[in-house]
């Protein structure tokens, strides 16, 4: 399953969910193993070391030190990896709104991590950005 890659449909078809949770991007040394009990949304391995975007709570629980206490919002729409626009479109009308965004690639879905006392806002701006796509 390919998924979508026309810009418009994209846009005005994504149904922007904000979850619950806060999170926080980590870091680990290059090498060191991530602590077992620890569930992380994304583990990302760079050569300075892995980058986890994990749940606040079990950051602090691990003993981790962490930054950019963020909401997740999940982009409801089955983007194809090689659509071309659609997340430099959406981080354009997040970065007009003076609001920075770290967005993660999935296989069916496209996820940001937003400021976490702005998420609501940045819901409501995607919501509008979604409206005005529309066919």
């Amino acid at each position: 399953m390919p998924g979508e890659t026309n810009l418009r449909k994209l846009l005005g078809s994504m149904s922007p969910e904000l979850l619950p949770d806060i999170y926080v991007f980590a870091t680990l040394p290059s090498g060191a193993p991530a602590p077992d009990d620890l569930d992380p949304v994304m583990i990302f391995r760079e050569r300075e070391g892995a980058t986890l975007i994990l749940r606040e709570e079990e950051a602090r629980a691990a003993g981790l030190a962490a930054v950019f206490p963020s909401r997740m919002i999940t982009l409801n729409v089955h983007s194809s990896l090689d659509a071309v626009g659609f997340i430099a479109a959406i981080a354009t009308r997040l970065a007009s709104a003076g609001m920075g965004v770290n967005p993660v690639a999935g296989f069916f879905h496209d996820h940001l991590f937003v400021p976490a006392e702005r998420a609501d806002e940045a819901v409501a701006i995607l919501n509008a950005f979604a409206v005005e796509n529309r066919y």
